[in-house]
């Protein structure tokens, strides 16, 4: 990597584009920052222009020490609701120009008002320009792998980053330690403050947790370096076998010795750590196509030790699966011994032989198996090799069987000699070709009549029984001749149906078996091997394509094959097909269509599904309010009605009292419509939230006014049951939305516990935030935990009038809309917990 600055006098298109270094980390406090400093510290020493544009500390000294006397371009202050917050100030960079520039956290969302929404773009601008970017990143803010940690987790990233930017990367580096490392490291206060520590301990940084994260990261960088050295093999048109990672590839026929094969493989692969492939060659060339039972052995087999399956058309088997080895870097080819006969190997070694000997620097195993002393018809030669054995039998034969009948001729008349010619003929005939019967024919009846008919060693032609004999030879031989061609023709066609039945059922079969309209394009891509394959829609373009630099109309592909009226075609780039392959392709191409047609019915289906969903909805809604509607209005019918009453005289507590039944009433009416209003807006999917920087202090104090905390309707009681303390703590959510959720789980806690005290607290956690409300109450029973989250749930209730269960439904909407997650756990000692985690903006501190 060249560490010298680029000249300003470079115009853009001349400019060098700058090289991205990525530190990789499976966890926050793995070492990726620190790691980052010390290599520009070294790049420094080496005489590299070097500045900090982005150093995130985050309070750790030992970090803060590392940044030590490096020159820190100032960061952009921007102002947002109030608050002041510093983002890397890109102009200043592109001003100072230097070779090398540190931006640490790429996944970073940027305040608004920025230059560009996300920080990995303000780095994007930084590369144009020619400048060096070294920049770290936790696994878990990779796009493509935000439902897998959030499945492990249960934290839902928000700041993501494409995944094509990260393998854009010159470099990327694993910063990696153990998870009882790590653990560690955060108890002994390294990561966190003190008061975080148990907090994060228990929720993201448990084992198991670290562990999973650790394992996605170790396997997204082992397939980054794979790839790129495939890229690299192709960019240099290698291909030898490069041993940078054992691959094992196993082949089979799909007869009885397959899954012996393969379980032998399978122990080679296992003992070298390698990978496991099968693969299978489609033979159009006189193999019989193997049955689907066959083949779902193997398959089931494959499934059930991590094998791959594949399937590859060629007619010249050990060509073939060198070719698919040498494609795949194996480094180990497994065969079974041959079936042949010993008298078929003399006139034909086999395809193992033939892949041993042109195998190169592939070890080659051939495996012993139950069928190998079983015999095995022997196939016909293929065509070439068929004529060319015609045509020298045509020639050979009747001389060889004129030098047998010489040394034997007084032992046999002119018609036993005769006869013997008609089974050269017949011989030869039956090769197949009607030239080499007529050359053989018309040889034997000149030999026939030279040395064996009167006049001896002449070719006058004396009896017409001579001529007759050397007529009826032609007849013959061009009869049998005509009859061998028609069957070895129908043989070929029945051949090439095979073939073509096994491939329909090999695609048939990934489609039935779930493979989606990119596993299915794959499929035919390895089959066939092309370099890309699309499908193309006209007037839409590409809707689907695989490998590297795929078609994008017919005109660029290779093979392309039209079906849906033209509507539709499948463009394959790579080696031109056969037209023999083309009728396949068609089959394919309607499979193609098929699946997109049945994906644009699934979207049809599952809105229908939303409808009937919401029409449920309704009437359980309906069914649901008709009793808790008339509660709450009956009861202020009521009281209204005492107090207008002029028949009783109510005393100044009771006129209170009933004043205080009917604002009582009405707030739940206002609770009931809110959360219904709610409720229909999530089923909607008409909630658009608009994040912005909370204060949890502000959000909570104006829940606990909704509720009645402090106002007459709880009145002091209400007011010393919650005790809060969320700090300065602020959260990147929707203020009117987390307010109603807030709101909705302290009524819950109040509601449902009557006689316990609420705590409502913060922590902070990595670049989340946990809020809880916690209480002592009955709590809920174990494994209920989730089920209180859905609608119309009032799990373990004994009065049916307090609501519809709608409160901590709207809970979870509103959170999860807002990009965090809820969930209900027990609070020692007895009593329900309620988590939210949101994503956090950093603590204010006074």
């Amino acid at each position: 990597m060249d560490d010298g600055q680029v000249s300003g006098t470079d115009t853009p298109d001349e400019r060098r584009r700058g090289e991205l270094r990525i530190y990789l980390g499976a966890a926050p406090g793995v070492g990726k920052t620190f790691a980052m400093l010390g290599e520009a510290h070294r790049r420094r020493e080496r005489g590299t222009d070097v500045v900090a544009a982005v150093v995130e500390t985050h309070g750790r000294a030992r970090t803060a020490a590392q940044l030590g006397d490096l020159e820190v371009v100032a960061p952009k202050l921007l102002e947002y609701r109030g608050t002041t917050m510093g983002e890397l100030d890109v102009d200043a960079v592109l001003r100072r120009r230097p070779a090398v520039v540190l931006v640490d956290e790429l996944a970073h969302t940027n305040t608004p008002g920025s230059r560009n929404e996300k920080r990995w773009q303000d780095v994007e601008e930084l590369l144009v320009a020619g400048i060096d970017v070294l920049t770290t990143l936790n696994v878990q803010h990779l796009e493509s792998l935000g439902d897998v940690v959030r499945q492990i987790t249960g934290v839902a990233q928000q700041e993501t980053v494409p995944d094509g930017v990260v393998r854009a990367a010159t470099q990327v580096e694993l910063v990696d330690i153990t998870p009882e490392a790590l653990r560690r490291r955060l108890s002994h206060g390294n990561i966190y403050a003190a008061e975080k520590v148990d907090a994060a301990l228990s929720n993201y940084f448990r084992r198991g947790n670290l562990t999973a994260l650790r394992e996605i990261a170790l396997l997204w960088v082992a397939d980054q370096v794979d790839a790129a050295l495939a890229k690299y093999r192709a960019e240099n048109a290698i291909t030898d076998t490069w041993e940078a990672r054992e691959r094992v590839v196993v082949a089979v026929t799909g007869g009885p010795e397959s899954e012996t094969l393969v379980r032998r493989a399978s122990r080679i692969a296992s003992k070298a750590s390698a990978e496991l492939m099968v693969v299978h060659v489609v033979r159009g060339d006189g193999l019989a196509g193997v049955s689907a039972p066959e083949m779902g052995a193997v398959r089931a087999l494959c499934a059930s030790i991590g094998a791959s399956l594949h399937s590859v058309v060629g007619d010249d088997v050990p060509a073939t699966l060198l070719d698919f080895a040498r494609s795949a870097n194996a480094t180990q080819l497994v065969l079974g011994t041959s079936r042949r006969s010993r008298w078929a190997r003399m006139f034909d070694e086999g395809i193992g032989a033939s892949v041993v000997q042109r195998s190169g620097s592939i070890d080659v195993h051939m495996v012993t198996h139950g069928e190998t002393n079983t015999r095995r018809r022997l196939s016909p030669p293929g065509s070439r090799s068929r004529t060319i054995l015609a045509w020298l039998a045509a020639v050979l034969v009747p001389v060889a069987a004129s030098s047998v009948m010489g040394v034997t001729n007084h032992h046999f008349g002119v018609g036993g000699e005769s006869a013997l010619f008609f089974i050269v003929v017949l011989l030869v005939a039956l090769l197949g070709g009607v030239g080499p019967a007529v050359l053989s024919a018309l040889m034997s009846g000149l030999l026939l009549n030279y040395f064996f008919t009167p006049p001896l060693h002449s070719f006058t032609i004396a009896e017409p029984d001579n001529f007759i004999t050397t007529v009826v030879l032609l007849v013959i031989a061009v009869a049998v001749a005509v009859l061998v061609d028609a069957a070895a023709k129908r043989a070929r066609e029945a051949r090439l149906a095979s073939q073509e039945a096994e491939l329909l059922a090999l695609f048939a079969g990934s489609v039935l078996r779930g493979a989606d309209l990119p596993a299915l394009l794959e499929k035919v891509r390895e089959t066939y091997g092309q370099r890309s394959v699309s499908v193309i829609r006209r007037g839409t373009g590409v809707v689907s394509s695989v490998g590297e630099t795929p078609p994008t109309s017919v005109a660029e592909a290779d093979t392309a094959c039209e079906v849906g009226e033209g509507e539709y075609a499948l463009a394959l780039r790579g080696s031109e097909l056969r037209a023999r392959d083309r009728r396949v392709l068609a089959a394919v191409a309607n499979q193609a269509v098929g699946l997109i047609r049945q994906a644009q019915l699934a979207e049809e289906a599952s809105t229908a599904q939303a409808l009937a969903e919401a029409d449920r909805l309704r009437r359980s809604l309906l069914s649901a309010v008709s009793h808790d509607l008339r509660t709450p209005l009956a009861a202020v019918k009521a009281a209204v009605s005492s107090l207008r009453s002029d028949d009783v005289e109510f005393s100044p507590e009771d006129t209170a009292e009933l004043l205080a039944t009917v604002e009582e009433s009405a707030d739940q009416l206002t609770n009931l419509v809110g959360n219904l209003l709610d409720s229909s807006r999530l089923a909607a999917g008409v909630v658009r939230p608009t994040l912005r920087p909370v204060y949890l202090e502000e959000v909570v104090h104006r829940a606990l006014v909704g509720v009645g905390v402090g106002t007459p309707v709880l009145g002091n009681a209400g007011r010393e049951r919650v005790q809060v303390d969320v700090g300065g703590h602020a959260v990147a959510a929707d203020s009117g939305l987390l307010e109603r959720v807030i709101a909705n789980l302290v009524d819950n806690a109040l509601r449902y516990a009557p006689d316990s005290p609420v705590r409502i607290a913060a922590a902070e956690v990595g670049d989340r935030v946990l809020i809880t409300v916690a209480d002592t109450g009955p709590g809920v029973a174990r494994g209920a935990e989730d089920q209180i989250f859905d609608s119309f749930q009032r799990l373990g209730d004994r009065d049916n009038s307090t609501g519809v269960g709608l409160g901590l439904s709207v809970v979870r909407g509103f959170v999860e809309a807002m990009g965090g997650t809820v969930s209900a756990t027990d609070t020692p000692g007895g009593g329900l917990t309620m988590v939210v985690d949101l994503a956090g903006i950093g603590k204010v501190t006074a």
